[in-house]
């Protein structure tokens, strides 16, 4: 996980367990292939609460781990 992904993370008031939940229970909803830096994955899932929908934005790494670059709360 990035810094910046800690911060955002922190930002919306949510914890490592509440991205955890949200990679392990959702979906894929966008790959984004246009980014030089290589291809971006979107996840969304739920939080651990099942309440609060959580948005993860990474990419597959050249060691095939999940880089998490960013996280937020998807609101209305």
């Amino acid at each position: 996980m990035t810094a910046h992904a800690m911060e955002e993370m922190a930002e919306d008031d949510l914890d490592l367990l509440d991205v955890e939940q949200a990679v392990l229970s959702g979906q894929i909803t966008r790959i984004e292939k246009n980014d030089p830096r290589g291809t971006k994955y979107v996840i969304e899932g739920t939080a651990l609460d099942q309440q609060i929908a959580v948005g993860v934005a990474g990419r597959v790494t050249s060691t095939e781990r999940y880089l998490i670059i960013t996280v937020y709360e998807i609101t209305d």
